[in-house]
């Protein structure tokens, strides 16, 4: 009995002893996560769980896991910074040339509503910077809306016909077509009817004429006496303008800033560019807008 006494005692004290020898070799050895290195930055090491669905993206963990700094966010100024200017223009707009003179616009047929009409008017009436009714399209009615330009027709003049648009372009193949229209449509056509239609016109004359070389013009500017300024505003003007020049970036044509040439500090149609009627240019106005086409010109 004795001997068992002592042999029992013995086997516990060896289990001590190897439980003693476990925990010591076991409190010295590293954490497996959460280790910090010099820098104090956290090292993960155990596999991060994050997931790219999470926005976490798999080199975002082994930058993590190296101690690398976090990616810029978002919203800083390095990214502020490399943004494109949303208020420039698209590389379609017209910017200033030297002056290309009457040769140039001897290349040009005005197509547009009444604002484009009085060109040829006051050419005959002594505007010699103007250009001559054989260059300009205009219904005969003066009025020429955005949304019938399937229908509509123009004064041809080398014959008088009343021809639609498309037929005109067949039979003229212009080397420049500048179009001037939309002033009416911004009275009720919303964004998504003006672009469609406009776009679906430039594509028509495209087809018709391949090698005419399509400007879209600028619609002018309204004065603030105008009697219908609450259905054809500045504003809503200024946003079909960027329309437009956005129609011409997505269908190939060039866009013409004209509005710059006759709008006053205001952001009005001055009374001395203007007829009085508050919507239409005077001779000096378009005086003023020629000068613009012949110092930007389409190359």
């Amino acid at each position: 009995g004795r001997m068992f006494s002592t042999v029992w005692l013995g086997a516990i004290v060896v289990c001590l002893l190897f439980c003693l020898f476990g925990l010591f070799f076991s409190s010295c050895s590293a954490p497996a996560e959460d280790a910090e290195d010099e820098s104090g930055f956290t090292v993960t090491a155990a596999p991060d769980r994050r997931r790219e669905s999470d926005g976490f993206s798999a080199t975002e963990a082994s930058e993590t896991a190296s101690g690398a700094a976090p990616a810029e966010p978002s919203g800083s100024d390095a990214s502020v910074t490399d943004a494109p200017d949303p208020n420039a223009p698209s590389p379609v707009r017209l910017t200033e040339t030297a002056d290309g003179g009457r040769e140039y616009l001897d290349r040009i047929v005005f197509l547009g509503d009444s604002t484009t009409y009085g060109i040829g008017y006051y050419y005959e009436r002594g505007f010699n910077d103007l250009c001559p009714p054989s260059q300009v399209w205009t219904p005969a009615s003066g009025t020429l809306t955005l949304s019938n330009y399937a229908t509509a027709t123009v004064v041809y003049p080398e014959t008088g016909e009343e021809l639609g648009i498309v037929d005109a372009v067949t039979r003229s193949k212009p080397d420049i077509l500048l179009i001037t229209l939309g002033v009416n449509g911004v009275s009720f056509m919303d964004e998504s009817w003006f672009i469609r239609d406009y776009t679906a016109l430039v594509q028509s004359i495209q087809q018709a004429s391949p090698d005419t070389k399509i400007i879209l013009n600028s619609i002018y500017p309204v004065a603030a006496s105008y009697p219908y300024i609450d259905q054809i505003s500045n504003e809503k003007i200024r946003a079909a303008n960027d329309w437009i020049e956005r129609i011409a970036s997505g269908t190939g044509a060039r866009f013409l800033y004209s509005y710059e040439a006759v709008v006053g500090e205001d952001g009005t149609l001055p009374d001395a560019n203007q007829t009085g009627d508050g919507i239409h240019l005077s001779g000096e106005g378009f005086t003023k807008v020629m000068q613009y086409i012949r110092t930007h010109m389409y190359q």
